[in-house]
C-alpha cells in the first residue's frame, strides 16, 4: 500500500508544460459537454468546468473550438471568435476563481462536418472525391486542399490560439486525431495525395506540423501548446502503433510542450478511442436525425468491446519509450492503483474524461483516500447526453440543468 500512496502522491505534484506550469498532473481531457446552445458557451457549461476544477483537477479542457465558422464540425459548436469572447472569459474566471488552470482545444472539422455555412462548397480535406461522412448531411463530395487553403487554415488556428489567449486561457490543444481535418492529413484513410503533404508520414504530418509551428510562434512563449492525436487509428489501412511512435516523434521535433495520447476515429473505430462499447439505448437520448442515424450506421459494424482500465497502456508504452517530451496518458483511468501505475512508468499526466463527468470532485477524494476507484461504469451514455436539453452528465447522477445551459455566459 505504502507503494501506491507514494506513486500516487507524485500525481499531487506540480507540473511544467512550456510557459505554464499546474498544480498537479491531472487533466479534464476534452469532452464534448454540449453547453454552448447556438454556439454561446452557456453559465452550465462555467458551473461544468468550475466545479471540476474546484474538485481538484490541475488543467481543465474547453473542447471542440472550431477556429472559424467553416470549421465547425456540429451546429452547436463553439467558434473562436469576437463574439463569444466574453462568454469565453467569464468561463476561465470561473476555473482560476477556484485555482485551476484551462486549455481551450483548437480543431477544423474538415469533412467531418454535419453543418454547411452560407454560400460555402465543398467541405474541404487532405484528398477530394466521395466524402462518406457527407453521406448523413447531404455533403457528398469534399475537396482537396491547395496550398494556399493550407496557409488560411494555419493561420486560423493561430488566430484561434491568439483568442484563447486574450480570453485568458492557459493553453491550447491543437486537436490532430479522430478523424478531424488535421487527422485527414495525419491518416491514410483520408490522405491519398501525392504531393508533398501525402505519402510517407514525414509528407503527412507536413501540414499538422505547419499548423504546430504557426501557434507555438503566435502564443508558444505565453501558453503551453499541447498537441492531441491518436497513437492507433483501430482500423484496417489506418495508423498503427508504429506509426504512432512516428507522429510522437516528429510533434516532439516541431516543439510541442505536451502530447496527449488518444487513439480511434469517430467514424471507423470509436471503440478503440472509448474502450468500450456503446449501449443501443444511445440512440433514444438523441433527438437529431442526421446524428441519430450516424449512430445505427456505427453500430452495424461495430464489434463489442468491454472495458478494461488503461486499455490503452500496451501502445502508450511504446510512444512513452520512444520519445522525451511531455506525455499525457489518456485511456480509462478509474482508480488510485491506475494513477499511480502511470506515475511509476513515466507519464507526466493524467487525462481523465468519463471519471471526472460521474464525479467532478474525484481528484480530491482520490488524494484524501475517501474512495480508491471511480464509480464509472463506463457505460458510455453520458457521451449521447450532450445532445440533451442540460447537456452532458453522468446518468448515475443528476441531469444538467437545462436553464443554465441555454443562458449565456456572461450579460
Amino acid at each position: 500500500m505504502a507503494g501506491i500512496e507514494q506513486q500516487l502522491s507524485q500525481a499531487y505534484t506540480p507540473l511544467t508544460i512550456g510557459p505554464l506550469t499546474v498544480r498537479n498532473r491531472f487533466i479534464k481531457s476534452a469532452t464534448n459537454e454540449g453547453m454552448a446552445p447556438n454556439g454561446v458557451p452557456s453559465r452550465q457549461l462555467v458551473q461544468f468546468h468550475a466545479g471540476m476544477a474546484a474538485g481538484g483537477v490541475g488543467l481543465n479542457t474547453l473542447a471542440y473550438c472550431a477556429v472559424s465558422a467553416k470549421g465547425c464540425t456540429l451546429p452547436s459548436q463553439i467558434c473562436l471568435d469576437r463574439a463569444t469572447l466574453p462568454h469565453l472569459r467569464a468561463l476561465t474566471e470561473a476555473v482560476h476563481a477556484e485555482n485551476g488552470a484551462i486549455s481551450a482545444q483548437i480543431t477544423h472539422g474538415g469533412c467531418f462536418t454535419f453543418t454547411k455555412t452560407p454560400g460555402q462548397g465543398r467541405p474541404i480535406s487532405a484528398s477530394g472525391g466521395f466524402n462518406k461522412i457527407g453521406l448523413m448531411s447531404g455533403q457528398y463530395l469534399k475537396r482537396a486542399m491547395s496550398v494556399s487553403d493550407m496557409r488560411q487554415v494555419a493561420a486560423d488556428f493561430a488566430a484561434g490560439a491568439e483568442l484563447a489567449r486574450e480570453a485568458g486561457f492557459d493553453a491550447v490543444e491543437i486537436h490532430m486525431g479522430h478523424g478531424y481535418l488535421l487527422s485527414q492529413f495525419i491518416s491514410p484513410l483520408y490522405n491519398k495525395r501525392r504531393d508533398e503533404y501525402g505519402g510517407s508520414l514525414a509528407n503527412r504530418m507536413r501540414f499538422p506540423r505547419q499548423v504546430l509551428r504557426q501557434v507555438l510562434d503566435a502564443v508558444g512563449d505565453e501558453l503551453a501548446v499541447i498537441c492531441k492525436f491518436s497513437i492507433t487509428e483501430g482500423t484496417r489501412g489506418g495508423n498503427s502503433i508504429e506509426d504512432g511512435v512516428g507522429i510522437a516523434r516528429e510533434l516532439e521535433a516541431e516543439g510541442a510542450h505536451l502530447l496527449v495520447l488518444s487513439a480511434g476515429m469517430n467514424a471507423e473505430s470509436i471503440t478503440t478511442m472509448f474502450g468500450s462499447s456503446f449501449p443501443p439505448e444511445n440512440r433514444a437520448v438523441v433527438t437529431n436525425p442526421v446524428m441519430k442515424a450516424a449512430m445505427f450506421l456505427q453500430s452495424l459494424t461495430e464489434k463489442p468491446v468491454e472495458f478494461r482500465e488503461l486499455y490503452l497502456l500496451e501502445h502508450a508504452r511504446k510512444v512513452r519509450a520512444a520519445v522525451d517530451v511531455p506525455l499525457a496518458y489518456l485511456g480509462g483511468v478509474t482508480s488510485a492503483a491506475g494513477v499511480g501505475q502511470l506515475m511509476a512508468e513515466g507519464f507526466d499526466t493524467v487525462a481523465v474524461g468519463r471519471a471526472l463527468i460521474h464525479d467532478p470532485a474525484w481528484v480530491s477524494r482520490l488524494r484524501e483516500g475517501n474512495i480508491q476507484r471511480s464509480g464509472c461504469t463506463a457505460c458510455n451514455r453520458c457521451v449521447t447526453m450532450m445532445y440533451t436539453d442540460g447537456g452532458t452528465s453522468c446518468v448515475l447522477g443528476r441531469p444538467g440543468d437545462a436553464v443554465l445551459n441555454h443562458t449565456p455566459a456572461a450579460g
